[in-house]
């Protein structure tokens, strides 16, 4: 069975349509309420993609990539940024931090698994 990916949003409702859109295309999906949450399940189980909001309470996700980016086990671990955030200074930041791609919400659900797909392969 392929790695989980790790799905990070402090909206309920965004961590659901993301795990429901990924299991129904045949992934493994987990879920973190934050950045810091994110950090706490990291417990040295490999993950295939992290997909993150940027703005959330505790650890947004800026700071989140760049702690993650820090550990060894997961500084090649894609990262996908899902945020209402669209400006360009923004993306470029995402990117300094190491994420490797920007999904601007609301997102749809095809392109979403394209960019899944292209980064981890197929479930």
């Amino acid at each position: 069975m392929p790695h989980p990916i790790l799905c990070v949003d402090d909206s309920a409702s965004i961590r659901q349509m993301v795990s429901f859109a990924l299991q129904a295309a045949g992934y493994r999906a987990e879920t973190a309420v934050d950045g810091a949450d994110a950090l706490t399940k990291l417990t040295g189980n490999p993950l295939a993609l992290i997909i993150t909001d940027l703005n959330m309470p505790n650890l947004d996700g800026i700071g989140m990539i760049r702690k993650i980016r820090a550990l060894p086990a997961y500084a090649g671990v894609p990262i996908v940024m899902l945020t209402t955030e669209s400006d360009d200074s923004k993306k470029q930041e995402g990117k300094s931090a190491g994420a490797t791609g920007w999904l601007v919400k609301p997102f749809d659900q095809t392109k979403l698994l394209a960019v899944v797909g292209k980064l981890v392969g197929p479930a």
